[in-house]
């Protein structure tokens, strides 16, 4: 733990290096709010937090910049941060007026994010399994088709197309799915074959097993929703071109980024700082996330990526209201 004064002055320095990104000397320090001791004293100090690995001193600059180190102590450090007053409304005011599917609801909520942080802002997707199942309907679409639409509890809408047998008259099939619904609502899809009783009519038993059938077939699209906004705001963020092409190609490979955030939560973390992130082209990077929840299941996760000198109080703020909104959202349907 670092006393009083060199947390200030810790403090002053990280907050200075994230609004200029030029190294940081003993005046601007000196003259920081809560820093109330002479520039010599500040510049005793800054060498005893560089000597301590908070700080360090870039090429021959007289000026300092954070460390990992010193940013993790900053970020631990925060009291629990809170969104401007006018933040706070515009997200209020996107999810009071977020009535879409939910696949467009995550995909705007990622521009929300990057719109008040200015960062690369992802949002994992419910998984389409383990989520108990809210209502079923069966539609006739045409002659021999029909669709399936299942709204399960974590918010996401199962939708399959199914070929039936021949061309089944439309009163057989809106029977067949109110058949499926007395069986389905309440039960888990992501189980395995569902067990449905017979109906003791045999027109609709055979539409029944179709769809069964279907229902419980792989379904590539059933992979984890994932999605970015942003990359050009992260792009901006640095002048090495082998960082920005890194960093990019990662938030272009889906499993990754899934894996990524997954590893950060699991550990406990909210904000992951260089080598936390577990990926060497990540080192320059920070990523602040948070899981949300539907129903009190923890369900999916939304996040930003910025670089390490990223302005951690909005970021954590804006990611924390954003995943509350968007569970609570998610859990009234």
């Amino acid at each position: 733990m670092l006393d009083e004064r060199k947390a200030s002055i810790l403090r002053a320095v990280v907050e200075e290096y994230i609004q200029t990104a030029q190294p940081v000397g003993s005046g601007h320090v000196a003259a920081a709010p809560g820093v109330s001791v002479s520039s010599a004293t500040v510049r005793n100090e800054m060498a005893t937090l560089e000597a301590e690995g908070f700080l360090a001193q870039p090429h021959t600059s007289a000026g300092r910049i954070p460390t990992e180190k010193g940013y993790r102590y900053f970020v631990d450090a925060l009291a629990q941060p809170a969104l401007d007053r006018a933040s706070a409304q515009q997200v209020r005011t996107f999810f009071d007026h977020a009535h879409a599917g939910i696949e467009a609801m995550l995909a705007d909520t990622t521009r929300l994010l990057t719109g008040l942080t200015n960062y690369a802002a992802v949002v994992v997707g419910p998984a389409h399994d383990a989520a108990e199942v809210r209502s079923v309907q069966l539609v006739h679409l045409a002659p021999g088709v029909a669709l399936f639409v299942a709204v399960l509890a974590n918010g996401v809408v199962e939708k399959r197309t199914v070929e039936l047998d021949g061309d089944v008259e439309e009163a057989v099939v809106e029977r067949a799915g109110a058949h499926l619904a007395a069986s389905l609502v309440g039960s888990d899809l992501g189980s395995g074959p569902q067990r449905v009783d017979p109906s003791g009519d045999p027109a609709v038993d055979a539409v029944v097993a179709t769809v069964a059938a279907t229902v419980a077939a792989p379904d590539d699209e059933e992979a984890d929703h994932v999605f970015v906004h942003g990359s050009s705001q992260m792009a901006a963020s640095f002048e090495a071109v082998e960082t920005v092409r890194s960093v990019l190609s990662i938030l272009e490979q889906q499993l990754v980024v899934v894996t990524l955030l997954r590893d950060v939560v699991d550990r406990g973390l909210s904000v992951a700082i260089g080598s936390e992130t577990g990926m060497q082209p990540l080192a320059d990077c920070a990523l602040v996330v948070a899981p949300y929840t539907v129903a009190g299941d923890q369900v999916g996760t939304v996040g930003v990526l910025g670089p390490t000198r990223m302005n951690y109080p909005q970021a954590l703020a804006a990611v924390a209201v954003v995943g509350q909104q968007l569970g609570h959202r998610l859990t009234e349907g």
